[in-house]
């Protein structure tokens, strides 16, 4: 009999969904006919046990993709502001979320924001479990780009738009290198592999612009898509950033 991927068939078994499956694999959380399975991709024989360590029956990690609305903090509450974790609840929940995995409260459990969305600012805010998810999304080396639209008033001199995509810096250090388009004639379309704080703000000051509204639409091949403001939904089984 062809062998499967050990994580395909846990999910045909009813386990685990495959993202949970692979979790759990890397955990070392995973028994196949008593032998524990670390490896990725692993494939085995249908007809071959498989067992679960008492860990990985706790709630799965979970990485949530909200529409944040202004007013609300990316991370801890701020006086008189609430934090965008305060909106997840089950009847916030994008009707058109695909996800088989159930709403349960100990979800939110260190559920953090992987990355800044300052409280005037709307769009795609991602928040995990997973340290994995938050280390490739905000880890020092990480280069996941973040496309944002960003609508702003004043004049953009000669050499202003070059010097959005590279040439500026913000407190003595250089940026990186961005993508800096206009989308509209008072729209720009910027892509980062940085977060600095009110990093697009400050860069459009220093060219004579002023942020009137500021949106964030992708996180790498996350895109924030036809999810309602104010509601979430599950990171798709088979998305990847």
């Amino acid at each position: 009999m062809e062998k499967i991927r050990l994580s395909k068939l846990m999910s045909e078994q009813g386990i685990a969904s495959r993202r949970e499956a692979d979790h759990y694999i890397s955990m070392g959380w995973v028994y196949v006919d008593g032998v524990k399975v670390t490896e990725l991709g692993t494939r085995i024989d249908p007809a071959q046990k498989i067992e679960l360590a008492k860990e990985a029956r706790k709630v799965p990690p979970v990485t949530i993709v909200l529409n944040k609305p202004m007013g609300y903090v990316s991370g801890q509450p701020e006086k008189g502001y609430k934090a965008a974790v305060s909106l997840l609840n089950a009847q916030s929940r994008f009707q058109g979320d695909k996800s088989p995995l159930k709403f349960q409260h100990g979800q939110l459990k260190g559920l953090a924001p992987a990355g800044r969305l300052d409280i005037d600012s709307t769009g795609l805010l991602v928040l995990t479990q997973d340290g994995r998810i938050a280390k490739l999304l905000i880890g020092e080396n990480s280069e996941i780009e973040k496309e944002y639209l960003v609508r702003v008033e004043g004049k953009l001199d000669g050499n202003g738009l070059a010097l959005l995509n590279h040439g500026l810096s913000l407190d003595g250090v250089k940026l990186r290198p961005a993508k800096v388009s206009w989308q509209n004639e008072d729209q720009l379309r910027f892509v980062l592999r940085e977060g600095r704080k009110r990093q697009i703000r400050r860069m459009c000051e220093l060219v004579g612009l002023k942020v009137t509204g500021l949106k964030r639409v992708r996180i790498g091949r996350v895109k924030l898509g036809e999810l309602p403001q104010g509601q979430w939904r599950y990171l798709g089984e088979n998305e990847r950033f």
